[in-house]
C-alpha cells in the first residue's frame, strides 16, 4: 500500500467514525424505547430503525449495499441465516437489512463497547466462547430467539476469515441448531467489506460498494447428521464466493 493510499485511509476512517458516532446518536432513545416493546415487534422496530441508520451511514461513507435474494425468506417462516465473516463491517450490515426480525451470536466482550455496546446488545444472543455455561445457554437462547418467530443469524467460521481463501472451517453450532429445530438455513455471502475494512491495517477505511447475497434454503432434514449438513452449507457458499467474487471488485 502506498503511503498516499494509507493517509487517505486514514481520513476516511476518521470520516466514516465521526458521522457513526453523529448518528449513533440521533437513534439511541428510538432504540432504547423497543426494550419495551413484545417480541418479535420489539426487535423488528430494532432492526428497522437500524436499517434506515445503516442506509444513512453507508452512502455518506461512499459505501453503498447492494441486496439480491430476498425472495428467498419466505412469508411467516423464520430461518437460521449462515454467513461469511470477513471484517468488522458484516455484523452492522447483517442485522438491519435481513428481511424480518433477527437476532445474531455475538462476542460479549464487544458489549462493553460504551453506547455502541448496549445496542449491539439489543440485536444479539451473547456469548463467552471461553466459557462452556455461556456457550450452553447460548445455544438455548438461540433456540428461543427461533421458537419467538425471530431468525437467527450465525457466523460459522467462528471469528474472521483471515485466510487467503473463500471462507475458514464451519464450527457445528448452526447445523446442530437446525436439526434440532428443523428450521431452514439460508446460505448467505457478503462482498467487499474486507476491502473497506481490511485486516491488519489499523485505522483504515476505504470506500467501496457492497453486497449481500440470499441463496436458496437447504432443508436439514435431508441430512442425517450436523456433519452432513454443515458440508453441504460449507460447499454450497464456497462455490458461489469463489464465483462471484471476481465480480465484485
Amino acid at each position: 500500500m502506498t503511503t498516499g493510499k494509507k493517509i487517505l485511509g486514514i481520513l476516511f476512517a476518521t470520516w466514516a467514525l465521526i458521522v457513526f458516532v453523529i448518528t449513533l446518536l440521533v437513534i439511541v432513545i428510538p432504540i432504547c424505547l423497543t426494550f419495551l416493546i413484545k417480541e418479535p415487534l420489539g426487535t423488528e422496530i430494532f432492526r428497522q430503525i437500524s436499517k434506515g441508520w445503516m442506509i444513512v451511514w453507508l452512502n455518506l461513507v461512499g459505501c453503498p449495499l447492494r441486496i439480491k435474494g430476498k425472495a428467498q425468506f419466505k412469508k411467516g417462516e423464520t430461518y437460521i441465516v449462515t454467513c461469511n465473516h470477513n471484517s468488522f463491517m458484516d455484523v452492522p450490515v447483517t442485522t438491519p437489512f435481513i428481511p424480518g426480525p433477527n437476532k445474531t451470536i455475538a462476542k460479549r466482550s464487544i458489549s462493553k463497547v460504551p453506547l455502541f455496546g448496549w445496542i449491539y446488545t439489543r440485536g444479539a444472543v451473547l456469548v463467552d466462547r471461553d466459557s462452556d455455561e455461556s456457550r450452553r445457554k447460548s445455544y438455548e437462547d438461540m433456540k428461543k430467539t427461533l421458537a419467538d418467530g425471530l431468525h437467527m443469524t450465525v457466523y460459522p467460521e467462528g471469528t474472521r476469515n483471515k485466510t487467503a481463501d473463500p471462507l475458514k472451517s464451519f464450527y457445528d453450532g448452526a447445523f446442530k441448531l437446525a436439526l434440532d429445530t428443523n428450521k431452514e438455513i439460508i446460505p448467505t455471502l457478503l462482498f467487499n467489506t474486507r476491502t473497506v475494512m481490511p485486516q491488519g491495517h489499523g485505522f483504515y477505511f476505504w470506500p467501496h460498494r457492497l453486497e449481500m447475497h440470499f441463496l436458496p434454503a437447504v432443508d436439514p432434514a435431508q441430512f442425517d447428521t450436523a456433519r452432513d449438513l454443515k458440508e453441504h452449507v460449507f460447499r454450497i457458499m464456497w462455490d458461489y464466493y469463489s464465483a462471484n467474487v471476481k465480480s465484485q471488485n
